[in-house]
């Protein structure tokens, strides 16, 4: 069985932990929505870096300019970012190990000042290579410096059942930034992504794979870099908690992978096609 919904907006985080940029069109590739989440600042020792240690990087700007792309931060103009230099380091994001361009000049030294903390930022170009985990996708899938997958679908009708408990239990609204989603699918129904199988826009088709399980970063402001009460998670407990062992902890959203590439606007209509018990994925 199939139905119909509309893409309600388009978004891409040039670099990991960053600010995003909302698009009309954009055009998807096997790692994701071209340009998402191919920068990453990495610590002294290569391992990456996010919101989650400094909620700040929420006020990192991002531009996509003709050569690549340019950051601002508060009290910092724009910076270009020079090509990635022939130099390349080992990096890790959760459990993956990537050999990465490193990006050389001015930029990792203003972002170090400005975090307190020494970073490095590293560009994942053609020669990097990393996969999506083998326990939720069927077949070989390469990903960007995404926590885990390459594209992320969140329903405007769960944002406003999230906010609808949250307001009802003395809380204040959230926006749809905090979960950083790729995707947004206009719907009437919370919590129907839980049974799309798959979704087909236009020519590309992007399979559903796993429940995206929610952290810290939901109480960062998006737009300040400020911690604010972690209404969201405490909500999820309610509303879309995991039964899943192998994902523990609560849910919004999911990750994709691509199976046909193309380009996808606003408003282009999305056939979801639905999960049935037989679509379960083996994990070991």
């Amino acid at each position: 069985m199939s139905k119909k919904y509309k893409i309600h907006s388009l978004h891409i985080y040039p670099v990991k932990s960053a600010r995003g940029i909302d698009f009309e069109t954009v055009r998807i590739r096997p790692r994701g929505l071209a340009g998402d989440r191919r920068f990453m600042l990495v610590d002294e020792d290569g391992g990456f870096i996010s919101q989650r240690q400094f909620p700040k990087l929420a006020q990192l700007c991002t531009s996509q300019i003709n050569e690549g792309i340019a950051l601002s931060w508060p009290g910092q103009n724009w910076l270009k970012i020079p090509t990635p230099s022939p130099s390349r380091q080992q990096v890790t994001v959760w459990k993956s190990t990537v050999d990465a361009a490193s990006v050389q000049g001015e930029i990792n030294a203003a972002l170090s000042g400005w975090l307190g903390h020494s970073v490095t930022l590293v560009f994942m170009d053609e020669n990097a290579e990393r996969l999506a985990s083998a326990k939720w996708t069927t077949s070989p899938s390469p990903v960007s410096f995404a926590d885990g997958y390459p594209v992320l679908i969140t329903n405007t009708a769960s944002l406003t059942a999230l906010n609808n408990y949250i307001m009802n239990t003395g809380g204040v609204a959230i926006y749809m930034d905090r979960f950083r989603p790729n995707i947004v699918i206009e719907c009437d129904t919370p919590w129907a992504e839980n049974s799309w199988k798959s979704l087909q826009i236009g020519e590309v088709i992007l399979d559903l794979v796993k429940p995206c399980a929610r952290c810290i970063m939901t109480s960062i402001d998006q737009k300040t870099g400020v911690k604010t009460p972690k209404t969201a998670l405490s909500a999820l407990k309610h509303l879309n908690p995991s039964n899943d062992p192998n994902n523990p902890g609560v849910l919004f959203g999911w990750n994709a992978v691509v199976k046909k590439q193309g380009i996808i606007h606003i408003r282009n209509f999305v056939r979801s096609y639905e999960r049935t018990i037989s679509d379960r994925i083996t994990r070991t």
